[in-house]
């Protein structure tokens, strides 16, 4: 039998999220005006082992979940949840229970793996990367971010003209318990970039945080053999190994799970649209 919802505007669940600028920003719902658990007081009073304790209230835990939710710095278009990513073959199941255990088995002094989605457009990879932070923030009140590759290199590039260094623009993505990086591998492949990625996995790699990707690379095929790389070949490559280079590759095969989707998974976007 389903529990009768009380609030229509969050459905119980204690918040909302508005969606109508650049990033989810999620607030109270009104009817956690008033908390009923600890009348206003912000704290709890429980028996344990025969002695009265004093505990936090949910009511006061919230607000901070809120503003992690909110630093993560989601896209509005992109916020869904585990219960909205609809599977649609063995493979998308998968990722789906392999982004769910990274989320809900995450704990700050036993970091989770990561995991790497790798797939065609469409196919629900970011979803799944906004799914999670959506929960560790929302739900069990860690820090994380969200960034897109592409518009992290134009953050820093464009904080060169204000004598910011790499590091410094770095440093945001270095720091957060969890880290969702989507779009993985695009670009020119320039030294500028390689040396950004490989700056940003290193220094998540050597702290052992939790860093989860999505790419539309494949995962495969093995780089040539040899040190030299021609960043004209890497460009026209479709792995995602000749496109960050074998360092970076290397880490991500200790740091996450590897999840390839089959190349002929329809995009959900091209498919909606149609009806």
């Amino acid at each position: 039998m389903k529990r009768r919802i009380q609030c229509i505007d969050c459905h119980d669940s204690g918040y909302l999220i508005d969606r109508t600028s650049e990033f989810c920003v999620a607030s109270a719902c009104a009817c956690k005006a008033h908390c009923p658990l600890c009348d206003g007081r912000g704290f709890l009073y429980e028996k344990q082992d025969g002695y009265e304790v004093v505990r936090e209230c949910q009511c006061r835990i919230r607000p901070r979940q809120l503003q992690l939710f909110n630093e993560a710095r989601i896209p509005a278009r992109c916020d869904g949840t585990f219960d909205d990513f609809k599977a649609r073959s063995q493979k998308m199941e998968l990722a789906k229970i392999t982004a769910i255990a990274t989320a809900h088995e995450y704990r700050r002094e036993h970091p989770s793996r990561g995991f790497v989605i790798s797939g065609p457009v469409g196919t629900g990879k970011t979803h799944l990367l906004c799914a999670t932070i959506h929960w560790l923030t929302l739900e069990a009140g860690f820090s994380a971010r969200y960034v897109e590759i592409s518009f992290l290199y134009s953050e820093i590039r464009n904080g060169f003209s204000r004598g910011q260094s790499v590091l410094d623009a770095l440093q945001p993505l270095i720091s957060p318990d969890v880290l969702a990086i989507d779009e993985l591998g695009r670009g020119r492949c320039s030294e500028f970039e390689l040396e950004t990625i490989d700056e940003l996995i290193a220094r998540r790699y050597n702290t052992r945080k939790t860093t989860i990707f999505a790419t539309n690379y494949l995962l495969t095929k093995k780089a040539s053999a040899g040190g030299y790389r021609d960043p004209a070949q890497a460009q026209a490559s479709h792995c995602l190994i000749d496109r960050i280079g074998e360092r970076s590759w290397s880490r991500l095969n200790e740091m996450c799970h590897l999840i390839e989707l089959p190349q002929e998974t329809s995009d959900y976007r091209l498919n909606k649209a149609r009806f």
